[in-house]
């Protein structure tokens, strides 16, 4: 599963407005989109204005708030012209997609205040498909959209939800637009675009489904690595990832995280939890780096900061590692990073760092 981006939101709109064209005769500003409260008029130029507004986003690389502008459709267009926004907008996303780094983020309020180019990319297709099902189904057509853009959708902006059987009806349902067997109705939903987190010379970057099953499959998950990753622990945390996901348990914040060198954007390990604290409070952490990235006190940093973070949560207690007992880099990096030796078995020793410990531990920087 590669990178998503501007030929998804191409590939989108072009199926799209090959639908609202054969309709576009249609009387759309009496008709209701849909569940929604919109006509199927401004339903079309809602979706114009979404992909607009990604688009300048990155181009513009805001980063506190929206670009304070909005597009408007000419009075006295048809809906015909509609449509001709609609391939304009989304010719404009997938040329600002294409042409911006992957280091890049913008603002996007929800849920960590950013997203990347593959987010915005993923936002823009996730508009253009939910809306043209509102409109078809207030105008009472047929609109089914390929499978595999649906499935980009979900790993990469609705990693907290199960994935089905079925792509499109998954997702409908997650936005509240359907029913799927076994499964309560969705009445408040989200998408969720991956967590970043800065050091002082690294970013912590979440790793949504899709990069994982690719690092899972021995992929490089959309990161540049340094020679050598990544290392075998962060492909068997990326299984981890994909276990979660399809079982429906996956958190963002509580899954795993590739460090990036902020001076030349090369990943030179990973690290995260394995999985959301328990009912006491509870998160177990684990690390690697690649070889060639060790001895620079980039785990011990990494470390700090994902720490920091996690107890700054008033549900989390306590940080559990489990490191073996002839791996003495990594006990060197856990105590640095505040743990305190806890026990020991056959195999190696525990550390644990709990909420009041918190003196070596780095405040956590989002980006």
């Amino acid at each position: 599963m590669g990178d998503m981006g501007g030929d998804q939101v191409s590939e989108a709109v072009a199926g799209s407005a090959a639908l609202l064209r054969t309709v576009s005769g249609r009387d759309w500003d009496g008709v209701k989109a849909g569940r929604l409260e919109w006509s199927c008029r401004e339903t079309a130029v809602h979706v114009c204005s979404d992909l607009i507004a990604y688009a300048g986003q990155l181009a513009g690389r805001a980063t506190k708030a929206y670009v304070p502008f909005e597009i408007t459709v000419e009075d006295g267009t048809d809906n015909a012209g509609v449509v001709d926004v609609l391939e304009t907008t989304g010719a404009l996303l997938a040329a600002t997609v294409r042409t911006t780094p992957r280091d890049v983020r913008a603002f996007h309020p929800y849920p960590f205040r950013s997203a990347n180019r593959e987010g915005f990319a993923a936002m823009g297709v996730a508009e253009v498909l939910l809306h043209t099902h509102d409109i078809a189904e207030g105008l009472g057509v047929p609109y089914e959209p390929d499978a595999a853009l649906c499935e980009d959708v979900l790993t990469r902006i609705f990693p907290h939800v199960r994935p089905g059987p079925d792509h499109w009806r998954t997702l409908l349902w997650a936005t509240g637009r359907g029913e799927l067997p076994g499964r309560a109705p969705v009445t408040e939903w989200r998408w969720s675009n991956n967590l970043v987190i800065g050091s002082e010379r690294l970013t912590l970057q979440g790793v949504n489904p899709a990069a994982a099953a690719e690092l899972r499959a021995g992929g490089t998950g959309g990161f540049a690595w340094v020679e050598g990753g990544p290392f075998e622990g962060t492909r068997d945390a990326a299984g981890m990832v994909v276990k979660a996901y399809e079982a429906g348990v996956h958190r963002p914040e509580w899954g795993l995280f590739v460090l990036v060198r902020t001076e030349d954007g090369r990943a030179v390990g990973g690290m995260g939890f394995h999985g959301a604290p328990d009912e006491e409070g509870r998160a177990e952490v684990g690390y690697d780096l690649a070889e060639k990235a060790r001895g620079n006190g980039y785990a011990t940093e990494a470390l700090r900061t994902l720490a920091g973070r996690a107890l700054a949560h008033d549900d989390v207690k306590v940080l559990f590692a489990a490191v073996e007992r002839d791996n003495t880099p990594s006990q060197g990096v856990i105590s640095r990073a505040g743990f305190t030796r806890v026990g020991e078995d056959a195999d190696g020793f525990a550390y644990e760092l709990r909420g009041t410990d918190r003196s070596l531990v780095t405040p956590a920087r989002q980006d």
